[in-house]
């Protein structure tokens, strides 16, 4: 899919959310990257072949007294 030189990461890659993006929807929350992932702004992603990839954005730090 990918025409860039060098080519972005594949669909199946560990780094598949650098991808350049093709259609950028931010009003609806997505992105579809030019690996064919499409990448929601929760972090969520839906690969190609039709697997969803759950959120993964890390956890908030909370600082606070345990008194």
């Amino acid at each position: 899919m990918c025409a860039h030189n060098p080519p972005c990461p594949t669909a199946m890659a560990p780094d598949r959310e650098a991808a350049r993006p093709d259609s950028h929807r931010p009003e609806q929350g997505w992105s579809l990257l030019c690996n064919g992932v499409l990448v929601f702004e929760d972090t969520g992603e839906l690969l190609p072949d039709g697997r969803i990839v759950a959120p993964h954005r890390p956890l908030a730090l909370t600082v606070g007294s345990a008194a």
